[in-house]
């Protein structure tokens, strides 16, 4: 099952360093001269169903972690969603599969224990439909907009979710275009469509927080990606200075949004941004240089992704970055990121 956001940041990352055994490794991971003292703490998630690929999406304040194993890209590799908890997480995975699916990714996790995502009836490689789901305690709900297209494949995915139990995604209409939107679990309503102003028909919304900010990532007319966070309508664009790809992918309580981007040398970092002062940090776990995505991020700054490695494995990832994060961050202000506001139409 091909994962409309999984292609466009994975698929961006090649090879890298050797691969090394579960487990942490310490690195210093500053952005452009920043004072070397605090270092992030990587580690290694891998499931024994697929030890050449696992993609951790989201995590909770417990350090709860929502993910998955397995490519999709090829029968015999299927889509796998699970969770995972501290501290042993190799060796706590339970796994979270929509009932009668061939395929689930665990896409999202809140601090009251509901997780989303999204699941298919078939393992093609390519073109499988993509539907979208909640869980509240092992209750499962397909959870579709109606204004998604009817394919070949559907396309809906639920990639995010807040405590108040709103949660986020993406669908594609009957003409192709992709268009974001939030599913109030309890009520089981869907909103507006939430379309970037420069990027309507190519906007994916994949986290939300507390105060109702989503972040995410749109298309503009000349088909170069940009990150964005919306807030009440306000949009924001978030580039780093130099940057020819963006996305944002994750969303905290505190004002840090996490993603990818691509720097004018064609190298891939993860990203760690602050909305509070408009900072930034490249976030690099040490044997994923040029290949590593951060996906999540909970209150106490943990982080979740992955990375590929050198023999090709796309490995998982949870990464703790000390306190206070502030001081990770580049003291600048606005230096070094590109920033626009704009509202959406009501």
């Amino acid at each position: 099952m091909k994962s409309a956001v999984k292609d466009s940041v994975s698929s961006r990352a090649s090879g890298s360093r050797l691969r090394l055994a579960s487990g942490a490794f310490a690195a210093v991971a500053l952005a452009w001269g920043a004072p070397p003292a605090h270092a992030v703490v990587f580690q290694d998630i891998i499931n024994q169903g697929d030890v050449t690929f696992n993609q951790e999406l989201g995590i909770n304040n417990a350090g709860k972690i929502a993910g998955y194993f397995g490519s999709g890209m090829a029968i015999g590799h299927p889509n796998k969603g699970y969770t995972t908890v501290p501290p042993s997480y190799n060796t706590s995975f339970t796994d979270e599969n929509f009932p009668g699916s061939a395929q689930t990714q665990v896409t999202g996790i809140n601090n009251v224990g509901t997780t989303v995502g999204f699941w298919s009836d078939t393992n093609l490689g390519s073109g499988d439909n993509n539907f979208g789901f909640t869980d509240i305690g092992g209750a499962f709900t397909n959870v579709n907009n109606p204004a998604t297209g009817a394919g070949p494949p559907m396309i809906n995915q639920l990639l995010g979710v807040n405590d108040s139990n709103i949660a986020v995604g993406f669908y594609v209409d009957g003409a192709g275009l992709t268009h974001g939107y939030t599913y109030n679990i309890g009520a089981m309503t869907f909103s507006a469509n939430i379309d970037d102003p420069n990027g309507v028909g190519a906007t994916t919304a994949a986290a939300i927080n507390k105060s109702g900010e989503i972040a995410g990532f749109y298309t503009d007319a000349g088909g170069v990606v940009h990150g964005f966070v919306d807030n009440g309508g306000m949009f924001t664009t978030i580039d780093p200075t130099g940057s020819t790809s963006t996305v944002l992918l994750g969303l905290n309580d505190n004002g840090f949004a996490v993603g990818d981007y691509i720097d004018a040398m064609g190298v891939m970092h993860g990203l760690l941004y602050d909305l509070n002062n408009n900072t930034f940090q490249n976030i690099d776990d040490p044997f994923g240089i040029g290949t590593t995505t951060i996906n999540g991020i909970n209150d106490k700054e943990q982080l979740v992704g992955f990375y590929v490695n050198g023999d090709g494995n796309t490995i998982g990832l949870v990464a703790n970055v000390p306190e206070p994060a502030s001081l990770l961050l580049l003291a600048s202000g606005l230096l070094g990121m590109g920033v626009a506001g704009r509202r959406r139409k009501q």
